[in-house]
């Protein structure tokens, strides 16, 4: 059976104090969680949670990152740096660093393998947005964004990765995809991977992303193909968090 994940994405929330209260209610409640559970948290919360969570139960991991080892790019954040704050999780490809910040398929790329090169295992996240949906080329945006990580660091390289399904139009919009919905895209990941290489496939984690909360979590949770959640908004709530945790 493949393990389940959910993975907290804080996006740019937090403060000292919150994160406080937020963390110590996830870990007063995860003595009957039985899935793996994760916090990605903005980078100056890094020294934070790893003083808070380490001995826990609860791994922690960043948003984002540079591609690039080091050198001039003032601003950026490598993989090395991130190792020393003890993230065992990078999110890559994140749709709000698509459409936001122009980063393209070949930059996810580089930045998957960064991470793994660093010894991290990266969330790649892939995803429609609704005219895409509409337009019915779900499956051949998901199978582009998939193909370029492939092409660069082959397929072997997803058995030490996680992906996260997000259709980009039920992210943070309430809306989720149904259960059916993301059953099916979930299902076309994994065969598309099967076709490659069937044992990676089998064991590879696919989380699903969109508006997750305690009161649908099971439902999704309880498909085939659905491996746990990169949870947005409910991840800021220690109880609802915990209600999807459970869930997996």
């Amino acid at each position: 059976m493949r393990r389940k994940l959910v993975a907290g994405n804080w996006k740019m929330h937090g403060s000292l104090a919150e994160n406080e209260a937020l963390l110590a209610g996830v870990l007063a409640g995860m003595a009957d969680v039985k899935a793996g559970v994760a916090v990605c948290v903005p980078y100056p919360y890094l020294a934070q949670v790893q003083s808070r969570l380490t001995g826990s139960a609860v791994a922690w991991g960043a948003q984002n990152l540079s591609q690039h080892a080091k050198g001039a790019f003032t601003g950026e954040v490598s993989a090395s740096m991130l190792k020393d704050f003890g993230c065992a999780y990078v999110i890559v490809g994140h749709s709000e660093r698509r459409a936001l910040y122009g980063e393209s398929d070949a930059v996810v790329a580089d930045k998957f393998a960064a991470v793994q090169a660093a010894g991290l295992t990266p969330i790649l996240c892939v995803g429609e947005t609704l005219e895409e949906r509409e337009g019915g080329t779900t499956e051949a945006v998901v199978a582009r964004q998939l193909d370029a990580v492939i092409a660069q660091s082959g397929v072997a390289s997803l058995a030490k990765a996680v992906l996260a399904y997000e259709p980009v139009w039920a992210i943070g919009t309430g809306k989720t995809a149904s259960p059916e919905q993301a059953q099916a895209v979930h299902a076309f990941i994994r065969g598309k991977i099967r076709a490659l290489d069937a044992g990676v496939a089998e064991g590879l984690v696919i989380q699903y992303g969109g508006s997750v909360k305690g009161s649908n979590a099971v439902e999704l949770f309880s498909q085939a193909d659905i491996d746990g959640g990169l949870i947005g908004g409910a991840s800021l709530n220690a109880e609802d968090f915990l209600a999807i945790c459970r869930a997996a």
